[in-house]
């Protein structure tokens, strides 16, 4: 519903000085009934809410990615929704750059269920403060901020977020490198300093190791004095592989990685396995770790692991675990460590972001369907059209 342009620009005080209390009750009578249910509420998910009458007026659009139904990439469609204003506690951001993680693909798919139907995906974005809510204190208009996790709902030219989700972005990054790192860091540096930390002297394996996290990791794992086994698909993945840290590279598709692994550990295994790829690794994984080993699988590129009976566990006493960066920064004092540690990181170059791949945010569709086919490599940042 749309108001007159006319209508706007009416003087509040005007009316009330000029009418007398039975002309501006025939006023209020005539004017058309504004009411929340008459306005098409968008998914919350994607920051988009009911507003009230009173903030019609300072709502607009904007353009956004939205799934109205399951399915392959072609289900993202590009549309305008609406934006309203922060309230409380809230802000909102114009994105400059948006990251594509494989969570994304999961959403699409339903191997993840969104809140609601139709939804914005994203759960990765760096932009500037256009607006902040009432009594809002610590966050100002103008600042470059980051955001990793929920809401979800980064796809979007502008969202409306709460203030203590974001994460100040350093003047020394480009905010496209920070879109690219920002949940891929946070999510190494749990995988790595927390869910098992990894010390010197240690062995680790990591699959996808030339992907958005693989990438990351191997060099956080490098930088901590680990040996790192890493699978990849292509000789260009095992190139750039090396180059992050990778002392072994195993080509998956042409030799068995845990005959591999059993070589080059001497039959010792590892003491830990990141494993995003989920059903074509599982069991393989399992069998590189060493006795008393850590399975970390932490995705399912390639579909959902089989249901693992306890015996499997139990001949070397393994421990399986399957986090989530979510319960790694349950609180803002996390959340702020944690980020701070990949930004301080990515400052020293112990972290290098690879931005292998820009897409249109328009074009989103297309980056799902390249990453799902193994077509990119390192990270893949969505770019608002505007920008």
């Amino acid at each position: 519903m749309s108001i007159s342009p006319k209508f706007t620009k009416i003087h509040h005080r005007q009316i009330f000085h000029s009418l007398g209390s039975s002309s501006l009750n025939q006023l209020q009578r005539s004017l058309p009934k504004i009411t929340p249910s008459a306005i098409r509420v968008p998914n919350r998910g994607a920051a988009i809410r009911p507003i009230s009458s009173s903030a019609v007026v300072a709502s607009k659009m904007v353009k956004a990615i939205r799934v109205h139904e399951l399915g392959g990439p072609e289900v993202l469609k590009w549309e305008d929704v609406e934006i309203g204003e922060p309230k409380d506690g809230e802000i909102r951001v114009k994105n400059k750059a948006i990251g594509l993680n494989f969570i994304d693909v999961y959403f699409r798919k339903g191997v993840y269920k969104a809140s609601t139907m139709p939804f914005t995906p994203g759960m990765e974005a760096v932009g500037v403060v256009t607006a902040v809510g009432p009594g809002l204190t610590g966050r100002k208009v103008g600042d470059l901020v980051a955001y990793a996790g929920t809401p979800m709902g980064a796809y979007a030219e502008e969202q409306i977020l709460p203030a203590e989700k974001v994460i100040p972005v350093p003047p020394s990054i480009d905010p496209v490198i920070a879109a690219s790192i920002i949940l891929k860091g946070m999510t190494a540096q749990f995988l790595v300093r927390q869910c098992f930390k990894v010390e010197p002297g240690h062995t680790v394996l990591i699959h996808a190791a030339a992907g958005g996290v693989g990438s990351l990791l191997c060099q956080w794992a490098n930088a901590l004095g680990a040996t790192v086994i890493g699978t990849v698909s292509t000789n260009e993945k095992a190139a750039q592989a090396k180059e992050d840290g990778c002392h072994h590279v195993i080509l998956y598709k042409e030799e068995d990685f845990v005959a591999r692994v059993n070589e080059i550990t001497s039959g010792n295994g590892v003491e830990v396995v990141y494993d995003s790829v989920g059903k074509d690794t599982f069991e393989g994984s399992l069998a590189c770790l060493k006795v008393r080993g850590y399975m970390v699988s932490f995705g399912q590129s390639s579909g959902s692991p089989e249901p693992v009976p306890l015996s499997a566990l139990a001949a070397k006493s393994l421990f399986l675990t399957r986090p989530s960066l979510m319960q790694y920064t349950l609180n803002r004092d996390d959340l702020l460590r944690n980020a701070s540690e990949v930004f301080t990181n990515v400052g020293s170059g112990v972290l290098r972001a690879r931005v292998n791949h820009t897409y249109p945010l328009s074009k989103a569709a297309q980056a799902h369907d390249d990453l799902e086919n193994r077509r990119t490599s390192g990270s893949v940042v969505l770019i608002p059209d505007e920008c």
